[in-house]
C-alpha cells in the first residue's frame, strides 16, 4: 500500500515518476520513494518519510536520473512509517521492487531466506519479495522467470513492479488481488496502480487481470497468465481528464467536494430519469431481464459505502424487496445463504476495495442470480467483474473522507429501489413522485449547503470535546452513522452512532453535560418518537445539536442548538441531511488543526484486507 508508478523510456523518467506519485497522494500515505537505473547500471534509491514533496526535495539536492525506474507511496501495514520501511526495497545492488498489498506467508519465506544468507534491513513483508526474486534471478538468469517463480510462492494480495541492474531494458510487473495497469506510449511504457497517475503521459491502457505477469520494454510488452501462457488483454482508452486536481478557491479538497454535490448528483441523474420514470437501461442493456428475476438483494460494501447500503435497505424494503446488507470483510468469510433470484450489489468508490472484490467473487462462485456494481471509477476491477453497473459520476474524489461519492451512491441506490419497486406494484404516479423528488434533489442539497456558516459556528462547541453521540431513526440511522464516521475520521474525536430508540438500552449512560448529542430529524412518521428520545437526553443534561426539517423545528425548545434544513421529501431526506453532518465534521477538523484531506492512518483506496 498504497501507490505504484513505474516507467521505461528513452528519456529521464524521474520527473514522470514524481508526477505520478503526486497524482496518487489523494490515496493517503506515510512515506515515498523512487529507484532508478542510471547509465552505468547503478540502482539509485531515494526515500523520505512524509509527503512526496520531501522526496522531491531530496532529488533536487541529489538527482537520480534514469531511463528505467519505479516509485511508490506507502501506507504502513508491516512496520512503522520510517525511511528504512519505505519503498522501493532492494536486494543488494541487484534488484529493486515496489509492492502494494500484503504477503501473508512472509514470515516463512523470511526464515528461509535468512537461512540462505540474505540480510533484512526493514520490518516489511515487501523486502522478502525483493530477496526472493533476487534468489531466483541467480538461479534463472532472467528477471521475468525470477518474478514468475517468486509470485508462484507468494500467498496474499499484491501488485509488484521490479527492475534489475542486470537487465536495464526491462520492467516486470505482476498483479494478484491488487490493481495494476500498463500505460502504453510511443517508445515508452509505464505501470501504475491507478490510471490517474499516468494521464499526463498516456491515455491508452491495458488492465492486468488476476495472476498476470507483464514484461515491459521501451518498444512493447508481453503478458503471461497465472499458468505462464502468453495472453492478450484488451486495450482501453481512458475518458478521464489529465488535469491535476485543483482545490480552486477552497481551503481543502474535502470542502470543495462537499460543495460539488449538487452538480455531481445532477450528473448522476442525467439520462437516467425521464417523464417521471427511471430508465432501466442505465443499469445495462440486459438489466430488465435480470431485474425481472430478482427475488432478493444482498448489498456488500465497506465503510461509507456500507452506510449507503444500509440506507438502501430501508428503500428496498419499502418496495417489498427483501434485502440484507453486509460488511464485505465479514461476508467473504461467512457462508451466506444465497437463495435463488439473489442480486448481489457491491458498492465502492474506487472499485478496487479488496474485501468487496473478494465478496463479489465469492457470491458469483456461489451462484447468485447476477451482480451489480455501484462505483465511481469506470476502469476499476469491480466494474469489469460485475454483470451490471451503475456509475455514480461523482468525479475524482481526492479527500480521503468520502463525501460526494457517498451521496451519489445514495442516488444510484434510490434508482435501483424504484426499478425493483416497479415490479412489485409501485404505481406510475408513485414512481413519478419519487422521480420528481430526485429532480429537486440537487437544489435541496444546494440549499443545505447554505447552512455552511451556521454549521461553522456550531462547530465551535466541539473544539474541546473528546466524544460525541449521533442519533437517527429509520433511514436516518445510517446517516447518523455516516456523520459519526466523518467526525472521527478527520477530527479524531471519538464518535458513535445509535438508533435513537436504543438510548435506553445502554448509550444513555454516556450522556452528560460534556457529551454533545447530534441528531438528524426529517419530517416523517417517526418525529414524535425522536422527540421523546431527545427529551431523555435533555433530562440527563445532554447538549443537543439538531438538524431538523423546517416542518418540525417548532417542536424543539430554545435550549437546543437547532439548524433548519428546509422541508425535504422523506424519500430523499438521507441525502440532504448528510450534507450538514459533512460540514460539521469538516469545520470541527479545521478548528482542531488536523490534516483534513489526508487524515492519519487512513488510505483512500483500501486494496488489502
Amino acid at each position: 500500500m498504497c501507490g505504484i508508478v513505474g516507467a521505461i523510456a528513452e528519456r529521464n523518467v524521474t520527473p514522470i515518476l514524481l508526477e505520478g506519485l503526486r497524482r496518487l497522494e489523494y490515496r493517503g500515505y506515510d512515506s515515498a520513494g523512487v529507484a532508478t537505473l542510471d547509465a552505468e547500471r547503478h540502482l539509485n534509491r531515494k526515500r523520505a518519510v512524509g509527503k512526496v514533496q520531501a522526496l522531491a526535495d531530496l532529488l533536487e539536492a541529489d538527482p537520480a536520473p534514469g531511463r528505467l525506474g519505479i516509485a511508490h507511496t506507502r501506507w504502513a501495514t508491516h512496520g512503522v512509517p520510517s525511511e528504512r520501511n519505505a519503498h522501493p526495497h532492494v536486494s543488494g545492488a541487484d534488484v529493486a521492487l515496489v509492492h502494494n498489498g500484503i504477503i501473508e506467508n512472509y514470515k516463512e519465506l523470511k526464515e528461509e531466506l535468512i537461512g540462505l544468507g540474505y540480510r533484512f534491513e526493514s520490518e516489511t513483508d515487501t523486502e522478502v519479495v525483493a530477496h526472493l526474486i533476487a534468489h531466483h534471478l541467480v538461479q534463472e538468469g532472467d528477471l521475468l522467470s525470477a518474478v514468475q517463480r517468486a509470485v508462484a510462492r507468494l500467498t496474499g494480495a499484491f501488485s509488484l513492479g521490479v527492475i534489475s541492474r542486470h537487465e536495464p531494458g526491462r520492467l516486470v510487473a505482476a498483479r494478484v488481488g491488487s490493481p495494476l495497469v500498463i500505460g502504453i506510449g510511443i517508445g515508452e511504457h509505464f505501470i501504475a496502480s491507478d490510471v490517474f497517475a499516468l494521464l499526463p503521459v498516456t491515455q491508452n491502457f491495458v488492465f492486468l487481470e488476476e495472476g498476470d505477469v507483464a514484461d515491459l520494454s521501451r518498444s512493447g510488452f508481453t503478458i503471461y497468465d497465472r499458468a505462464g501462457h502468453l495472453v492478450e488483454r484488451p486495450r482501453a482508452v481512458s475518458a478521464q481528464s489529465a488535469g491535476v486536481a485543483d482545490k480552486g478557491t477552497y481551503r481543502h479538497f474535502m470542502l470543495k467536494e462537499i460543495f460539488e454535490q449538487p452538480a455531481v448528483i445532477a450528473d448522476t441523474l442525467e439520462g437516467r430519469i425521464s417523464n417521471g420514470r427511471v430508465l432501466e437501461s442505465c443499469f445495462g442493456f440486459e438489466a430488465p431481464a435480470v431485474l425481472d428475476a430478482v427475488q432478493q438483494v444482498h448489498i456488500v460494501a465497506c465503510g461509507t459505502s456500507f452506510h449507503a447500503g444500509m440506507v438502501a435497505r430501508y428503500w428496498l424494503e419499502e418496495q417489498g424487496v427483501p434485502c440484507s446488507v453486509e460488511v464485505a470483510s465479514e461476508y467473504r468469510y461467512r457462508r451466506p445463504v444465497i437463495a435463488p433470484g439473489t442480486l448481489f450489489v457491491s458498492i465502492s468508490q474506487s472499485g478496487e476495495t479488496a474485501d468487496t472484490l473478494a465478496a463479489l467473487r465469492s457470491a458469483k462462485a456461489a451462484g447468485c442470480l447476477s451482480s451489480l456494481a455501484i462505483c465511481n471509477v469506470p476502469e476499476s476491477s469491480l466494474v469489469r467483474e460485475s454483470a451490471l453497473t451503475l456509475m455514480t459520476r461523482a468525479g475524482r474524489e481526492i479527500g480521503v473522507a468520502s463525501t460526494k461519492a457517498f451521496t451519489t451512491q445514495l442516488v444510484a441506490l434510490r434508482l435501483l429501489a424504484i426499478v425493483l419497486g416497479r415490479r412489485r406494484g409501485l404505481a406510475a404516479e408513485q414512481e413519478a413522485a419519487l422521480v420528481a423528488a430526485l429532480e429537486h434533489l440537487p437544489r435541496q442539497v444546494e440549499e443545505a449547503l447554505g447552512l455552511n456558516d451556521a454549521v461553522e459556528a456550531m462547530a465551535q462547541f466541539f473544539g474541546e470535546k473528546e466524544h460525541a453521540l449521533f442519533l437517527g431513526r429509520g433511514s436516518e440511522y445510517p446517516v447518523a452513522m455516516e456523520g459519526a464516521l466523518k467526525l472521527k475520521e478527520i477530527s479524531y474525536i471519538h464518535a458513535e452512532a445509535y438508533a435513537a430508540g436504543e438510548l435506553k438500552h445502554g448509550p444513555l449512560a454516556l450522556v452528560d453535560a460534556n457529551m454533545p448529542v447530534v441528531c438528524v430529524i426529517p419530517d416523517n412518521a417517526l418525529v414524535e418518537k425522536v422527540i421523546s428520545n431527545l427529551q431523555e437526553v435533555r433530562a440527563r443534561g445532554g447538549e443537543l445539536f439538531l438538524f431538523a426539517d423546517s416542518g418540525v423545528a417548532s417542536h424543539f425548545s430554545e435550549g437546543t442548538h437547532l439548524l433548519q434544513v428546509g422541508h425535504v421529501d422523506d424519500s430523499i431526506a438521507p441525502v440532504v441531511f448528510t450534507v450538514p453532518l459533512q460540514l460539521l465534521a469538516y469545520h470541527v477538523a479545521v478548528l482542531k488543526g488536523t490534516d483534513v484531506d489526508q487524515p492519519r492512518n487512513l488510505a483512500k483506496s483500501v486494496t488489502v484486507e
